[in-house]
């Protein structure tokens, strides 16, 4: 499975309250019909006031060449689909989104634990961005990521599903890669990972201050943008 992941920053000038409700009442209905999207979920930050984005959207392609005609390729935050409704939405951005300031991601999804059958919704979700450490290659932290770092990151308290997005277009790509924890619990969260508006932070125990441990071996920290919020299925036509 192939997923563009579009890091949502509003307009200039425009409220978070005002880009919400057009988003979820505007776009959505658009976007949810893009061709070749098998899933669609968007993701609300849980503390507005201090999140480092407005929203996330997700797009789940099975076919990359799709994904590609529909929101371009890596390395450009702009694209010009020619026709359907991944036109529609591209004109639509413009009413509610800084499409400059808009981080963007493409990569294949690798489902690491899977507790809840692949159902998301409503569930509260970090993710991270992820930026390798200075004079490592994105190659070696690949491999630290998924054979060292991976194993930890799975049996952290609480987490109830995992999944981890490797870029397909490494080369052009924003980061290295995209973590995504969920929990059916925001306390346990927190626990684990820290609350919003801090790119670090400190666990005292267990899996979760072991997973801390180790990203200083790979990760640079400071780089590493961070979204904590509740995801809300727009469609799921996937079957997985």
């Amino acid at each position: 499975m192939y997923k563009h992941v579009a890091l949502l920053v509003r307009k200039e000038g425009m409220s978070h309250e005002a880009f919400v409700d057009y988003w979820q009442t505007n776009h959505v209905p658009i976007a949810r019909e893009i061709e070749g999207v098998v899933k669609y979920a968007t993701v609300l930050p849980v503390t507005p006031e201090a999140a480092e984005f407005d929203g996330l959207a997700e797009l789940y392609f099975e076919d990359l060449d799709a994904l590609h005609d529909a929101l371009g390729s890596e390395g450009s935050r702009d694209y010009n689909p020619a026709m359907g409704k991944a036109k529609e939405a591209r004109e639509d951005v413009d009413n509610f989104l800084d499409i400059q300031r808009r981080p963007r991601f493409i990569g294949e999804v690798v489902v690491q634990r899977d507790d809840v059958g692949g159902d998301t919704d409503g569930l509260y979700k970090h993710s991270a961005f992820l930026v390798r450490k200075d004079g490592m290659s994105h190659e070696a932290f690949v491999d630290h990521w998924q054979n060292n770092h991976t194993p930890i990151a799975r049996e952290i308290e609480g987490v109830v599903k995992y999944d981890t997005i490797l870029p397909t277009d490494p080369e052009n790509a924003e980061f290295d890669g995209v973590a995504e924890l969920y929990f059916e619990d925001l306390d346990a969260l927190h626990d684990a990972l820290g609350s919003e508006g801090s790119r670090d932070y400190d666990p005292a125990k267990g899996k979760a201050k072991e997973a801390r441990e180790d990203v200083n071996n790979f990760l640079s920290i400071g780089d590493r943008p961070r979204f904590i919020g509740t995801e809300t299925v727009q469609k799921d036509e996937s079957g997985h």
